[in-house]
């Protein structure tokens, strides 16, 4: 079966109230969600909150929430299930980090709320944990804060498109979806941003492989 008809098909044995759809539902995209909340987890709090923790805490809200989402489907199932998502991890934020959360450049503005900014320190940790050699520790070093800067660099909204595709592996359509973007400039742009850090770290092929 399809993907997409497999999906149809849980989401519709969810709404007759099969419990195990509904897991099936939540676990299918535990993994994403997981190393999204990694992402975006202020590099303060890494090591004081674990995020299963967050994961659970959304799951428990989505199973509260979901007889409504089935009845107006807002947004496709992954995309509903990670906003409230990026909502449990704001309000960890909150508790943990309190005013400092509000500092300029801690959340990025979506059209359905806010939600935590991939930090430019958490992005150049993630494409240079894929120098594994160790030969490659000294490069790793060198380039980290090389990688930060660029990232700084770049409009915020071309920083979080780069997170969304190259990160969180969403699909152009879905960043278009999230970031409220017509399809071909969130592409346009996201080929864009891709092409300067390629071109700035072409001695670094791997990190795009």
């Amino acid at each position: 079966m399809a993907e997409a008809e497999d999906m149809l098909e849980l989401l519709a044995q969810a709404a007759a109230g099969d419990e195990a759809a509904v897991t099936q539902l939540f676990t299918r995209y535990r993994k994403r969600l997981k190393h999204m909340v990694r992402l975006r987890l202020n590099r303060r709090l890494q090591g004081r909150i674990d995020e299963s923790d967050i994961i659970q805490e959304a799951f428990l809200e989505a199973a509260k929430r979901l007889p409504d989402y089935l009845a107006r489907k807002p947004l496709p199932f992954f995309l509903w299930l990670r906003h409230i998502t990026g909502e449990r991890l704001i309000d960890a934020h909150r508790r943990h980090l309190g005013a400092k959360i509000r500092d300029a450049g801690q959340e990025v503005s979506l059209h359905r709320g806010p939600m935590p900014a991939a930090s430019s320190a958490s992005l150049a940790a993630q494409l240079l944990g894929r120098l594994t050699s160790p030969s490659q520790a000294a490069i790793k070093a060198e380039t980290r804060l090389r990688v930060q800067d660029l990232l700084n660099g770049m409009d915020p909204l071309d920083r979080e498109i780069v997170a969304l595709r190259h990160f969180e592996q969403l699909s152009n359509a879905e960043v278009a979806q999230t970031l409220r973007l017509n399809e071909s400039t969130a592409s346009s742009r996201y080929l864009r941003a891709l092409k300067r850090l390629k071109d700035e770290l072409s001695h670094l092929p791997e990190l795009f492989a």
